[in-house]
């Protein structure tokens, strides 16, 4: 924060009247909200990694040069992990039009006429923003391809669809996995910006109702198409499909306006491919967010989202037979049933109830599980340390167990805003979660854990030791064993015993 007060000081010749941190959003960056003595203001941004500034940065200015509706960059610290940025004011389309969301759909003539500007002006930043870009600064990729398809729909796949009762071949689901992956990489090939994070929040409205767009650092070269998709067939919003319809075509004539668009009826049929896998992806979040991690907010978003592929698989004759067979046998389970026809709660479709541990055998397949009742003798003891103060012992007597080193992922504690944080924290969490490498470090952790902690169960062992270690021992080796913890005693429901050591933090989940 000082140094970012010492960027707006060298930048205007003078210190800020007063300083306002601003209400976080999805990503790891902070926002400040810097005003002089008359009360004008810019916003004050402090990163968290060097290639998302750099590509924020760098696009916002090709932008600028464009003469797109983008915020301008006003100054910039020589290492990019501070800028700062013109104000766009306080009002995002997302605020604008909660009325129609909060109603169900039921949008206004105003809200109408918000959300045709901002799809109209879509196309502007998609075509003319991708003329002379440097595509290679995109972070973390510089285009959709095949490999990033299949990421997400192997996401839906392990995150969701493996969660339910539905019994499927793998082999059959890949094969037509990579069908999909072909067609819309295939489909994308067009010199193109394609946002990736387009949705109402990060949509500025003037006082005019002019839409300045925000929070592009995630962009890359790809399909128009995804961005249209992202944006009407978000489940919280609840489009009728009139409305849908009318923004669709908003859309396709204002793109035309740009580049040699395929007839009506092509461009539909090549949207629909982009709105299943966007449907599919956003179902993979939605499931590990919400019944994994048991966010409300997730969960609730799970029965639009539904809606809107059983719609969607009604509509059309996808060319993937196996893939139709499964979603169709998806959105027919009873706890996915349309809201009216089957009273829901919390958990349901999910073999993680409240009262009932499960543990998985792979031997019977993905989706197959057998009651544990959670009376086995074992205690799995997890600890955080740090490397410099050396590993801990094992006051079991049993001369010690697994050591996991954490160093090898992105560390928050090289940034000011984290240094005074711990893994407990929710920025912190954030950080590391949206950055992702420990969460593909936990996953196979989490593998070799499920197997010895259920091998030790079987043989009536009474004490097993994770240790995780970090540089410090208060970011990531914390984050790393509390998740552990929690991982294992949700599963398994056998006493978890954690000790933050360098927090001096111990605690009990039985």
């Amino acid at each position: 924060m000082r140094l970012l007060e010492r960027l707006y000081t060298d930048t205007f010749g003078k210190e800020p009247h007063s300083v306002e941190q601003m209400a976080g959003a999805g990503s790891n960056r902070l926002y400040y909200r810097f005003y002089d003595e008359e009360g004008k203001s810019v916003i004050g941004v402090v990163g968290t990694s060097h290639d998302e500034n750099h590509a924020f940065l760098t696009i916002a200015r090709h932008f600028e040069r464009r003469r797109l509706p983008v915020p301008h960059v006003i100054a910039q610290s020589d290492d990019e992990m501070r800028y700062l940025q013109e104000d766009l004011g306080s009002r995002s389309l997302f605020d604008a039009i909660k009325g129609g969301r909060d109603s169900g759909g039921r949008y206004n003539k105003e809200e109408k006429e918000l959300l045709k500007r901002t799809i109209r002006e879509l196309p502007n930043l998609q075509m003319r923003g991708a003329r002379g870009m440097d595509f290679s600064v995109c972070y973390p990729q510089p285009e959709f391809d095949i490999a990033n398809v299949l990421f997400d729909l192997n996401y839906f796949k392990y995150c969701f669809l493996m969660a339910t009762d539905i019994d499927f071949h793998e082999l059959k689901m890949e094969a037509n996995f990579r069908m999909l992956a072909k067609d819309l990489v295939a489909i994308g090939k067009t010199e193109s910006f394609m946002y990736r994070d387009f949705q109402a929040r990060n949509v500025m409205l003037d006082k005019t109702g002019k839409p300045y767009f925000i929070d592009f650092q995630g962009g890359r070269k790809g399909p128009y198409y995804y961005d249209v998709a992202s944006f009407l067939w978000q489940a919280s919003a609840r489009y009728s499909d009139t409305l849908r319809k009318e923004l669709v075509e908003e859309y396709y004539t204002a793109l035309s306006q740009y580049t040699e668009v395929p007839s009506r009826k092509e461009f539909n049929e090549k949207l629909q491919l982009f709105v299943l896998f966007r449907t599919l992806q956003v179902l993979g979040a939605y499931g590990f967010r919400g019944y994994f991690e048991r966010k409300e907010h997730f969960i609730e978003s799970i029965p639009p989202a539904i809606e809107n592929l059983r719609k969607l698989l009604c509509n059309n004759d996808f060319p993937y037979p196996y893939l139709v067979e499964i979603l169709t046998k998806l959105c027919a389970l009873p706890q996915f049933a349309p809201v009216g026809e089957q009273p829901r709660r919390r958990g349901d479709g999910y073999k993680t109830a409240e009262n009932d541990i499960y543990k998985a055998h792979p031997q019977d397949g993905p989706a197959t599980f057998s009651k544990y009742d959670g009376k086995g003798p074992l205690v799995v003891r997890v600890i955080s340390f740090s490397f410099r103060k050396g590993i801990p012992e094992d006051p079991s007597g049993n001369g010690g167990g697994y050591v996991f080193d954490c160093r090898s992922t992105h560390n928050p504690g090289r940034y000011e805003p984290y240094k005074q944080l711990t893994g407990l924290d929710e920025p912190v969490i954030r950080f590391l979660e949206d950055d992702g490498e420990i969460l593909t470090f936990l996953d196979s952790v989490y593998r070799l854990a499920d197997h010895h902690v259920e091998r030790y169960i079987q043989r009536g062992f009474t004490s097993l030791m994770f240790c995780f270690g970090c540089t410090g021992g208060q970011h990531r080796s914390v984050y790393s064993a509390q998740h552990l913890a929690e991982h294992i005693h949700k599963k398994f429901g056998i006493k978890v015993e954690i000790c933050h050591r360098e927090q001096n933090i111990q605690c009990t989940l039985q």
